[in-house]
């Protein structure tokens, strides 16, 4: 808990007291509990830059608990207090918020897909103003998890995308799923959810459409999610394919794609880097270099599937 949120627990008398100590801002839009590991590498990140939370700089964490809506008045919030950098956490949704609340105080974001199309920098080499953070390439590498999910199912010619209506960039999403199906000749439909009864009911409604493949979007909704999507995967029977490695240790299929944690731990770094004088305008957004495919074979079996060589050559991890 301490790691969590425990600057927030200091005496007001002694926060005054420190008046030279830094303040960062944490805006996250999912809960503290889900992303512990998230948050443990961006303090590792601001531990490489010499700062450490409760000695020589001071977090207050604002969480959204998925409610989007929250955010613009959590965001104004860290704004007033005021603080020296906001960290916006749980992609492009936070980055919006805290753009809209201030032009001055620097943001690091992280794992936002599509910032430039999304308008939060003006260029990955020089993003101007006063953000900058990191790139996930989310949506991105849509074709290569459909490509994989062909290779394990060759007889779904069906594919589902779930994606979160909530998110700035969910119409991305879409046509970059649809687009990436389309390529390989599988017909993807777009299914909504954003909430815990709509998920629910997204996946009663699989067999009517003769969805023989799931791909999970990007979302901190969706991570936060996680233990009731790999429940209804399973009672459902439908081959999935996540974004991140922590679906598949949890019991999901298999995932492709690029760490959180690192995503994190770079904006760690990027907000000792600014609280030393850095300015956001300079720092370049950073782009994930590797991918990793994690398959849980316990998971595959409960599905009645055998992974083929092919693809259980490729993988980074295999979960027996």
């Amino acid at each position: 808990m301490a790691l969590l949120g425990g600057a927030t627990a200091w005496p007001i008398a002694a926060r005054t007291q420190q008046t030279a100590v830094p303040v960062i801002g944490f805006l996250g839009s999912a809960s503290a509990a889900p992303n512990a590991d998230a948050i443990a590498a961006f303090h590792q990140g601001l531990g490489e830059g010499g700062y450490v939370e409760g000695r020589n700089v001071v977090i207050e964490y604002r969480w959204a608990e998925n409610q989007y809506d929250r955010l613009p008045a959590l965001a104004a919030d860290l704004v007033r207090r005021p603080v020296a950098v906001i960290v916006a956490s749980g992609g492009p949704v936070a980055a919006q918020a805290a753009k809209a609340a201030t032009s001055t105080i620097p943001i690091v974001f992280t794992a936002s897909s599509t910032p430039i199309e999304l308008g939060l920098v003006a260029s990955l080499r020089r993003p101007g103003g006063n953000m900058t953070g990191s790139a996930m390439l989310t949506a991105e590498l849509d074709a290569k998890r459909l490509e994989l999910l062909r290779e394990l199912v060759p007889t779904a010619h069906v594919i589902g995308a779930l994606v979160n209506p909530g998110r700035p960039d969910a119409e991305a999403q879409s046509r970059y799923a649809q687009e990436a199906g389309r390529a390989l000749g599988l017909r993807v439909i777009i299914l909504s959810a954003s909430s815990e009864s709509e998920i629910d009911k997204t996946f009663a409604n699989l067999a009517e459409q003769r969805i023989g493949a799931l791909l999970v979007g990007a979302d901190p909704f969706f991570h936060s999610r996680r233990e009731q999507l790999i429940a209804l995967v399973a009672r459902h029977a439908v081959p999935t394919m996540y974004m991140t490695r922590d679906f598949v240790t949890a019991g999901g299929l298999m995932s492709y794609g690029a760490s959180i944690e690192e995503g994190y731990r770079q904006a760690g770094i990027y907000t000792g880097q600014i609280l030393k004088g850095a300015k956001p305008a300079d720092l370049p957004i950073v782009q994930p270099t590797k991918f990793v495919l994690v398959i849980n074979l316990k998971a595959a079996k409960a599905l009645g599937l055998e992974i083929p060589p092919t693809v259980l050559a490729r993988a980074d991890e295999v979960i027996e």
